[in-house]
């Protein structure tokens, strides 16, 4: 996934599913000068983190 697309999706009121090496995530971040995304995986708040945003791939309905 491109940066501007992990913060398109961040800003969103809508929800997208984006994967994480197969895992659900949510992007609660997205650091654009670095290319980077803050993630939780799947529904549990305490399992955050911080990933390339190339790693994630947006779910196509």
């Amino acid at each position: 996934m491109e940066t501007l697309r992990a913060k398109q999706i961040y800003e969103s009121k809508d929800t997208f599913a984006v994967h994480l090496e197969g895992d659900s995530v949510w992007i609660e971040n997205v650091d654009e000068a670095n290319g980077m995304a803050t993630v939780t995986v799947g529904n549990n708040p305490v399992n955050t983190k911080t990933v390339s945003v190339d790693r994630l791939k947006e779910a196509k309905e």
